[in-house]
């Protein structure tokens, strides 16, 4: 895959990588484009397909995951999620850098591909925050906070390997958070 060299943003469920993603789209339209990664989960009220995420029965995805068509892909909470190779390159082809949101199994994968971006782990200041983001949110039953929270735990746990991650966000104070992303991406 040829092109400016991609971004990896991840961080667990209500870290504030959306929120960030979000504001560099909109600030950065032309230099920055989102990979729209592949989900078998049910749209959330809002979200829109081919913009949020691809919608796609798992049968759909198994199949193109089988045929090679994807970079990463993982199971959380019952529903399958990836990125699929032509997700990036619809990016790279409007000659932008491809940012990717990715799970720390995503990253993890990622490692083992050709694709070398620059891997950034977005984190909360705390579980208590985070836990209290979730909730305020309102998108999540008792129990699938619940499993996001653990997730959350885990994937904490495993960003502090040395060398994951080129660069981790506190994200306490949502503009830092934003000053220190674009500070290391515009370079």
């Amino acid at each position: 895959m040829q092109g400016p060299r991609p971004v990896v943003l991840s961080g667990p469920s209500g870290a504030g990588k959306s929120t960030l993603l979000k504001k560099l789209l909109k600030d950065y339209e032309n230099i920055f484009g989102f990979s729209v990664s592949h989900t078998t989960r049910q749209p959330r009220p809002g979200e829109v397909n081919g913009k949020d995420y691809h919608f796609v029965t798992r049968e759909e995805m198994q199949k193109e995951i089988d045929a090679g068509e994807f970079i990463e892909h993982a199971e959380f909470s019952g529903n399958m999620y990836g990125t699929s190779k032509g997700a990036v390159q619809a990016v790279q082809a409007q000659n932008q850098i491809c940012v990717l949101d990715i799970d720390i199994q995503g990253v993890k994968n990622i490692k083992k591909t050709e694709l070398n971006p620059i891997y950034i782990s977005v984190q909360p200041p705390s579980i208590d925050i985070l836990e209290k983001r979730l909730r305020d949110r309102k998108t999540e039953t008792e129990e699938s906070l619940l499993k996001r929270l653990a997730a959350a735990r885990v994937d904490l746990e495993l960003s502090k390997e040395p060398g994951l991650f080129d660069l981790v966000i506190i994200n306490d104070d949502l503009e830092a958070a934003y000053s220190e992303l674009k500070e290391v991406l515009l370079e």
